[in-house]
């Protein structure tokens, strides 16, 4: 079965940023073996259909029957070294790093999203609990966020193009492997600091240009997803299962981070060209995952 299509933005914190109770449990876990990266989509998507399938189906992945959370999805991290980190001006570590993969948390702050969002007559069809019991559960875990965020936010079948605008694209990190190896894998890393200098600026020239909407609010609440963890964190942009839908060439060819960073230069000074160009050269690469997306 092939990896789940989903492209992540992860934050890997020094264990220091951590509680101790938190620490102590994240410690634990590296003595027993952190998860693999190329695993992670994997054990995200079985804890899912797990929640699904038991009798009688959990609201979330990541708990016991009884709705606290596992003790094993606690303990579910990745791992980052300090030296795996390209920085400009910043610090990162010390190490390890890690990226707690907060699956219970995410999927909570996902049935908020659906509860805002959702026609009423599909939340009565999804929803086995009532209205108030699931919004107040999905709250409690939310609540209980160490920093008051998830470490991972994730997207199907496509990568924002604000989210480039965090990475220089030099530092891009390139597996080629058979589409059916898990090691096959496209990423960039990036010291916090040098991530929310960049994402700022970005922010601050697509408001200029672009108004409020649209790519400027997707930079905005980028930055202040980042603005909850630790200054020394790193933060990685990883393709993840979304390398299967791409051949070796279109990966290798890839010029995704170099445009979108161009487009901000070019935004600096107001080269309508340059923007539209780069513009095209994206849409036209991102769109023929869009048109599988349709088809699936």
């Amino acid at each position: 079965m092939p990896r789940p299509f989903v492209a992540y933005l992860r934050v890997y914190e020094p264990l220091s940023a951590f509680s101790e109770p938190v620490a102590k449990r994240h410690r634990e876990a590296l003595e027993l073996g952190h998860m693999d990266y190329a695993a992670a989509g994997e054990r995200e998507r079985d804890m899912w259909l797990r929640s699904q399938l038991s009798t009688p189906p959990r609201l979330l992945p990541g708990e016991l029957a009884n709705g606290d959370p596992s003790p094993r999805a606690l303990r579910e991290v990745l791992v980052l070294d300090p030296a795996e980190v390209p920085v400009e001006a910043a610090t990162v570590g010390p190490g390890p790093l890690v990226c707690p993969l907060d699956v219970r948390a995410r999927a909570a702050a996902a049935l908020v999203g659906f509860l805002t969002s959702s026609h009423p007559a599909l939340r009565e069809m999804a929803l086995s609990e009532s209205l108030d019991s699931v919004r107040e559960k999905a709250a409690s875990v939310l609540s209980d966020l160490p920093g008051g965020a998830v470490h991972i936010v994730s997207t199907t079948w496509t990568v924002p193009l604000p989210w480039f605008t965090l990475v220089d694209p030099a530092h891009r990190h390139l597996e080629v492997a058979t589409r059916e190896d898990a090691r096959r894998q496209v990423c960039w890393r990036v010291a916090m600091a040098d991530a929310r200098r960049r994402v700022a600026k970005a922010h601050s020239l697509a408001e200029r240009v672009l108004g409020d909407q649209g790519p400027t609010k997707v930079l905005e609440d980028t930055g202040r997803w980042l603005e909850h963890f630790h200054p020394h964190s790193a933060v990685e942009l990883d393709y993840g299962g979304l390398v299967q839908l791409l051949d070796d060439e279109e990966l290798v060819e890839d010029t995704s981070a170099d445009d979108v960073n161009a487009i901000v230069a070019a935004l600096e000074r107001e080269d309508v060209e340059e923007i539209a160009g780069r513009f095209e050269r994206l849409r036209d690469f991102w769109g023929d995952l869009a048109v599988r997306e349709r088809f699936n």
